[in-house]
């Protein structure tokens, strides 16, 4: 049994912050609300090319440019613009308050290991009453690299002041919790996104239905 990790960080799209809501700005500007999830999964790959080709991936130019090439250059700047604000408002799911405080209460350092801008990401944590129990909110942007590379996971455990396999990251995608294994970091996969994690991922150290069973499991986990 791996030891229990002193610092926990969340990944925020889609494990924290639920994107579903965006789907209905994508009608209001005559899309079909599927668009949604093809533009998200364009984002995050055209992100992480420019990453892997040396590049910065800055969060608004690449969603904006993802969003000009998925809808067949039919959106227009202000439509673009609509689209994105609706990130200001999207819900938490209903088990990361409870999950974040369960580690707090702990002892466990909570972080943030997100994409977006850090401004943007405590605006957001603050609007859901889940800052409080946040150390550190850690970003792409910051470390000059996207997720799963390595760099990313030893930036997040060199700002959050822990050792790399005390650290444990918490994701819904089973390729993120795959990068933090690859480094030595502990990871705990939730299973709502993906419902299985596939055999060509590294196995998490956790698992649970739930981002509350996630944390369970990892305070359960043996003192080092």
């Amino acid at each position: 049994m791996p030891a229990r990790p002193n610092v926990v960080v969340f990944d925020v799209l889609e494990t924290l912050l639920n994107l579903d809501p965006l789907a209905e700005r994508f009608e209001k500007v005559g899309q079909p609300a599927t668009l949604a999830g093809p533009w998200f999964m364009r984002f995050q790959r055209d992100a992480m090319a420019l990453s892997l080709a040396g590049d910065a991936a800055p969060f608004e130019p690449v969603a904006r440019q993802a969003l000009r090439t998925e809808s067949q250059q039919t959106l227009s700047e202000d439509d673009i613009d609509y689209i994105l604000a609706g990130f200001a408002s999207l819900p938490t799911f209903d088990d990361a308050l409870p999950a974040m405080r369960t580690l707090s209460e702990a002892g466990i350092k909570v972080g943030c290991l997100t994409v977006g801008s850090p401004d943007n990401t405590r605006a957001f944590l603050d609007g859901a009453g889940l800052l409080e129990f946040v150390d550190h909110v850690v970003t792409a942007q910051a470390a000059g690299i996207w997720k799963p590379h390595p760099n990313i996971y030893h930036f997040a455990a060199e700002q959050l002041q822990t050792p790399l396999d005390r650290m444990a990251l918490v994701a819904v995608h089973a390729w993120d919790c795959h990068g933090a294994k690859r480094v030595g970091a502990l990871a705990g996969w939730c299973a709502r996104l993906e419902l299985e994690p596939g055999d060509v991922f590294l196995p998490a150290d956790v698992t649970g239905q739930t981002l509350t069973e996630v944390a369970d499991k990892l305070v359960a986990l043996g003192e080092p």
